[in-house]
């Protein structure tokens, strides 16, 4: 009996060696086979062969790029109406690609071919730098609205001039202004606990959570997709976007060790306001339903036939173009004759960006990179800092700011064009999430940039390539540890 008993044990242990290695396998041919970066694939197959059972999990939970078949199916019976709006811009005097310079003529022919979405002249941009200051004129022309004001953010955090936003907002609701709300459901936990979801919709507001968060929806769809884009538009008239969430710095994390987040918007009217708010539109039904497409730019009767200044809107997200924003980006850099300036919070680049910036020094390129002193991930920050000694090499330039944590996200091609959104040079940013940014070809917006980034540089601290190389060896296993596993932040 012991001797039978003690067979079916062995032979229940190598069925169960077996089953596992079957699924090892399936899951790796599954990774192989999905041919995506093969950084990603690695990352991948090490957390399978490394984290046993856990890493088949994470891989299931995690590894593809599931939307869920709700808004899968939603987002593909989208593309013929919103592809339809977007074809009338050519048709309208404001789109003139005869008049683009080099570098918007072939970002701009990027974005047609694969969004559909063209570069637009008659636009008029003001770069907000003082979180204060944007908080305060946010809610200046939430006042002034007189139709409609469209938002969504990834995290709406109360307190401070957050608070009187929402206070804004449910005066405009109650003098007949439609308010909508989309703001991403794990970003703005903390907001969607507290008491104001229950004051806006009780005062009319249309409030919405964007991509739930739940043990039952993890079985359905990726739950670490996140809607990271950062939207106003009030009367389709003016628009915000940029790095700025919907919160007050001086109420907002406070006790991460970091400092005040340090952030940016861009304000906008023109013809690339109804852009933005068919992008909010698109959001709102992809989780609703419910379509609402705003009317097209109004023509400006003044507008000069000579005019070079425009605007080209890269919205990303899955459903959409792959990549679409990391492609509009590595082309600038290649673009590039005389320099090349970046700020961003969270730096784990893919391999080709990290080749394009390090051929750009190479080719004798000003390459700066500014980033945080400080990081509020962990992870990032020791991943991150597994690249500094390949870009030193190269020759790129990295300042830590030591301001805060710095968090705009900026890149500036030979001091006359730039890219601004809401887009981190990571792969969560350039694969994952849902996000916005803006090519801008207008030189006078560019300049204030450029302003911005000396200030930036003034509060920060260059790393030098041979103190670097000195560390010490507990940081270089760290960053090698996390580089493992970089591309899957």
């Amino acid at each position: 009996m012991e001797m039978k008993l003690e067979e079916l044990y062995r032979l229940l242990t190598l069925a169960g060696i077996f089953v596992y290695w079957l699924i090892i396998a399936i899951v790796t041919v599954r990774i192989i086979t999905k041919r995506r970066a093969i950084g990603v694939s690695l990352a991948w197959m090490l957390m399978i062969f490394v984290v046993p059972v856990g890493g088949i999990l994470a891989y299931l939970l995690f590894g593809e790029l599931n939307l869920g078949r709700e808004r899968a199916n939603r987002a593909r019976a989208m593309f013929p109406p919103y592809g339809e709006w977007f074809s009338r811009l050519h048709k309208w005097r404001l789109y003139q690609p005869q008049t683009l310079s080099p570098f918007s003529r072939e970002i701009s022919h990027l974005c047609e071919r694969r969004l559909g979405i063209p570069a637009l002249a008659d636009n008029q941009l003001r770069l907000i730098s003082a979180t204060d200051d944007i908080l305060r004129q946010l809610i200046s022309d939430i006042h002034q609205a007189q139709t409609s004001i469209r938002m969504e953010f990834y995290i709406w955090h109360p307190g401070g001039l957050a608070d009187e936003v929402a206070n804004a907002l449910m005066l405009a609701q109650s003098r007949g202004v439609s308010v909508k709300v989309l703001l991403d459901a794990a970003g703005s936990g903390t907001f969607f606990k507290s008491h104001w979801p229950q004051f806006l919709r009780n005062a009319g507001v249309r409030l919405k959570a964007a991509l739930p968060v739940s043990p039952f929806r993890m079985f359905f769809q990726r739950i670490d997709l996140r809607l990271h884009r950062k939207i106003v538009v009030i009367d389709n008239a003016i628009a915000y976007t940029g790095s700025m969430n919907l919160v007050d710095p001086a109420f907002f994390k406070q006790n991460a060790g970091v400092g005040q987040w340090v952030d940016v918007m861009v304000r906008l009217t023109g013809s690339n306001v109804p852009v933005l708010n068919t992008i909010h539109a698109w959001d709102w039904e992809t989780e609703t339903g419910d379509r609402e497409l705003p009317v097209s730019p109004v023509l400006n009767p003044h507008i000069d036939d000579s005019i070079k200044d425009m605007v080209q809107v890269i919205p990303s997200g899955p459903g959409m173009p792959e990549a679409i924003i990391q492609q509009a980006l590595l082309q600038s850099i290649y673009q590039a004759t005389e320099s090349i300036s970046i700020t961003t919070p969270y730096f784990v680049p893919s391999e080709v960006l990290m080749f394009a910036l390090c051929s750009a020094a190479q080719r004798g390129l000003k390459v700066t990179l500014i980033i945080p002193d400080k990081n509020d991930s962990m992870m990032v920050e020791w991943a991150s800092r597994s690249f500094f000694s390949e870009l030193l090499n190269a020759g790129v330039h990295i300042h830590r700011f030591t301001g805060g944590l710095l968090h705009t996200k900026s890149v500036i091609i030979d001091n006359k064009f730039c890219l601004i959104g809401t887009v981190n040079l990571d792969m969560r940013s350039f694969w994952l999430n849902f996000e916005v940014t803006l090519a801008v070809d207008n030189l006078e917006f560019t300049e204030s940039l450029i302003q911005l980034h000396t200030t930036y540089l003034l509060q920060s601290h260059r790393i030098n390539r041979k103190k670097w190389q000195k560390r010490r060896i507990h940081k270089r296993f760290m960053e090698q540890f996390f580089y493992w596993f970089s591309p899957l932040l």
